[in-house]
């Protein structure tokens, strides 16, 4: 004899296919996802900084002000990354990763890069604002290479069309990020390289050689840092040094802690109050987990896979092969961030500057990360059916407007 949850299951499982048959399911998921990590981010911003920004600041809403002020900033420039037309896009990307790399190199001018937590890797604007480069140049690359394997797609069955000038000129702008000590920013690139790597198609042979260099470079980046010796031969052991190396991690465990399943409630976290370094920052999951719960945490990690499901069936269904590269590796730079973010609070990974993508306050990260999702929203308009459903559904609201007015 069926029970009605095993009736209800065939059921919601054809909803779900019928649903992800839709033109546009894509671009909703896209959208969806978008706004739900948007909306939560600025939420805990407010609350994780509330403390600080009232005892630095004297106002408990000067941060997550100046977070608004880039999500206004992001959420225009991905109106207008959605809407530009592909080609006119690709025209801009050459100029776009030339700026991003002089703005990098100018942080290294001295009396005009700002130095912060020892990563050389800001530029003063007005007003008290900075603006992160490299930031930019995660946009800038992954625009590039789409756009250089499009045009090569006939050759890239051959590794030195794969190879060549894509990782010299990547691997030229990393550099530069590792050059800043901001070893965060330069695994994020890395890994873009080595996925855009795998999903051109490279050889298993010619991977492994670049794996291996890019080993060595972390390796030397790590033991040419004190600090970051301290981190990596804390991870395993944070108590071993829990007033210097491990005071941050065993901070973030402890709020991840006290939340339990279902939180203390928003606002009621403890560690904001001083104890957790960054808490707005790099370990606002910390704040998400003490504040909501494991609840709350597990409705940002399905999100997070909504969005990278999202991205992959973009990448898959298309037929441009502009747009296949676009996506895949937007979503390879925001879900290795997220993982990398997301395993540092848990304590599974060693902890590394490096924010939560869409959450963690940082005006550069947020307002790139905003306009990778325009264009995100831009690749899912090229699936079969897409453009003539947005077409459709634009005109039935036209017609809903006059039918109301008159």
């Amino acid at each position: 004899m069926t029970t009605t949850a095993e009736r209800r299951s065939p059921a919601i499982v054809e909803a779900a296919r019928r649903t992800l048959e839709r033109p546009l399911a894509s671009y909703q998921l896209v959208l969806g996802s978008t706004a739900l990590l948007l909306g939560l981010g600025l939420i805990m911003v407010l609350s994780a900084s509330s403390v600080y920004a009232l005892r630095n600041y004297g106002n408990s809403f000067a941060i997550v002000e100046r977070q608004l002020i880039f999500a206004v900033l992001g959420l225009v420039g991905a109106v207008i990354a959605a809407r530009i037309p592909l080609r006119l896009m690709r025209k801009l990307i050459l100029p776009f990763l030339l700026v991003s790399v002089v703005l990098i190199l100018a942080t290294f001018v001295p009396g005009v890069g700002v130095e912060v937590h020892g990563n050389r890797n800001w530029l003063p604007l007005a007003g008290g604002f900075q603006l992160q480069p490299s930031e930019f140049a995660k946009l800038a690359l992954v625009l590039w290479i789409a756009d250089l394997y499009a045009r090569r797609q006939k050759y890239l069955s051959t590794p030195r069309y794969v190879l060549t000038p894509m990782v010299p000129i990547a691997g030229f702008v990393s550099l530069l990020v590792v050059g800043q000590h901001d070893l965060g920013t330069a695994l994020v690139l890395f890994a873009l390289i080595v996925g855009m790597l795998w999903v051109a198609g490279l050889p298993a042979r010619h991977m492994g050689g670049i794996l291996a260099g890019l080993f060595v470079l972390l390796v030397i980046a790590v033991a040419t840092s004190p600090h970051r010796v301290a981190r990596l031969l804390n991870f395993t052991n944070p108590q071993s040094d829990p007033e210097s190396a491990g005071f941050q991690a065993i901070h973030g465990m402890m709020a991840l802690a006290r939340g339990g399943f279902w939180g203390v409630g928003l606002g009621g976290s403890r560690q904001k109050w001083g104890s957790l370094p960054e808490a707005h920052t790099d370990f606002i999951l910390a704040v998400i987990g003490e504040e909501l719960g494991l609840l709350g945490t597990f409705v940002v990690l399905v999100l997070f896979i909504v969005l990278a499901f999202a991205g992959i069936r973009i990448a898959s269904r298309t037929t441009d092969p502009f747009v296949r590269y676009a996506a895949s590796g937007i979503m390879i730079w925001i879900m290795v961030q997220a993982v990398i973010n997301i395993g540092m609070v848990l304590g599974l990974l060693p902890v590394i500057g490096i924010p939560l993508p869409l959450i963690s306050y940082g005006g550069s990260s947020l307002l790139v990360t905003l306009v990778a999702m325009g264009v995100l929203l831009n690749c899912a308009k090229t699936e079969p059916g897409a453009r003539r459903a947005l077409a459709a559904g634009r005109a039935n609201r036209a017609r809903d407007r006059v039918s109301r007015r008159s």
